[in-house]
């Protein structure tokens, strides 16, 4: 291991970057370096400008995945390298703002019908009806269920942290539908 992916690894664990984070990094970096044939040390704001020009001309790349890139580059000589380079000397691409597809009550209340085994049924209602993420759906507890205040806590979810949710009265009944049905 080179020193600089080292320090690059140490300076994302003390900041708490998750690991899934530090791979992509290490992985744009390296990407980075591959390209160039040399050690990012050794490369200025115009490579970085090249580089991106490349990934999105020549690999075609969407505006997320350069974003990532740019992302990796931008830590490594800000945080490890500590260049003084102004943040447009590393610009972000812009990511085309898209309309999110919102199916109707009818086409919800369709496809939760569909599903037949109960326990499916409910995790997907309650991931829906309180806009959770499916490993954190799956992961709720019943001492995270709070009826009296309405809400849901969900622990530990993306970036680790902590949340309230809302729940409604309806998700409510399914959560205690399914929760008479299972319980031992």
């Amino acid at each position: 291991m080179t020193p600089l992916r080292q320090r690059m690894l140490e300076d994302m664990s003390i900041r708490n970057f998750a690991e899934n984070t530090q791979h992509s990094y290490l992985l744009q970096v390296s990407s980075f370096a591959k390209y160039f044939h040399r050690s990012p040390e050794f490369l200025g704001p115009q490579d970085v400008r090249a580089y991106q020009v490349h990934l999105t001309n020549a690999r075609k790349l969407s505006a997320s995945s350069v974003g990532a890139a740019t992302a990796a580059l931008r830590f490594l000589y800000k945080v490890t390298l500590k260049q003084n380079w102004a943040p447009d000397d590393i610009p972000m691409p812009k990511r085309p703002f898209k309309l999110p597809v919102v199916l109707s009550p009818e086409e919800v209340l369709l496809f939760l019908n569909s599903v037949d085994n109960l326990k499916q049924r409910t995790i997907l209602m309650t991931a829906y009806a309180a806009g959770l993420r499916v490993s954190e759906a799956t992961h709720l507890k019943v001492t995270d269920i709070d009826s009296q205040r309405m809400v849901i806590r969900v622990a530990q979810g993306k970036g680790n942290k902590d949340r309230y949710v809302m729940l409604s009265p309806r998700l409510l009944d399914a959560l205690r539908r399914y929760w008479q049905a299972e319980r031992p």
